[in-house]
């Protein structure tokens, strides 16, 4: 998009016209000399990205080791063993996290923003796995017996609960 910036003065001075590109031509943006400048420009958020990034991580781990030890069951051990149950509603419930991690990282103000509202976001799961279990008090036992239903029921809130949390993360 072009405008146009005047320069001179009432009292007899000149005016000039002269057009103000505010983006650069295709020609002007890939030259031989400014290529390595842009380069380096896109590159300057690498370090910020690997610190949420690692972040993310480091939270998704924890998640998974505190989830795993208030179930009382081995996910990791059903999956090994060829339990698409576990796998369900592991898998969803790390969905319903991940979303609302998601949101913290691009919102957040901080990296110690981010991690506060990653622990709410896990918080909210381990509260939603003991609510799932009030109308299904057996749920735990019919997951690791490889029943299909009370894992998409487990998963599928876990995953509902987890973008509500999202949605909500509009500070």
């Amino acid at each position: 998009m072009a405008g146009f910036c005047f320069f001179g003065g009432r009292e007899g001075g000149f005016i000039a016209l002269l057009p103000l590109n505010r983006y650069p031509s295709p020609a002007d943006e890939w030259s031989l000399h400014d290529g390595g400048t842009m380069i380096l420009q896109s590159l300057a958020g690498l370090p910020a990205f690997l610190v949420y990034f690692c972040t993310g991580l480091i939270a998704i781990v924890a998640y998974l080791f505190v989830y795993t030890r208030i179930t009382p069951y081995n996910e990791f051990q059903l999956i090994r063993d060829n339990e698409p149950a576990a796998a369900i509603s592991l898998g969803l419930s790390l969905l319903g996290f991940v979303a609302p991690l998601v949101s913290a990282i691009a919102h957040s103000a901080n990296v110690l923003d981010c991690l506060i509202w990653a622990v709410i976001a896990l918080i909210v799961q381990v509260i939603v796995f003991f609510l799932v279990k009030v109308p299904v008090p057996n749920l735990s036992t019919r997951i690791a017996d490889g029943e299909l239903a009370p894992a998409i029921w487990l998963g599928l809130s876990s995953l509902a609960a987890g973008l509500l949390n999202a949605a909500c993360m509009i500070y």
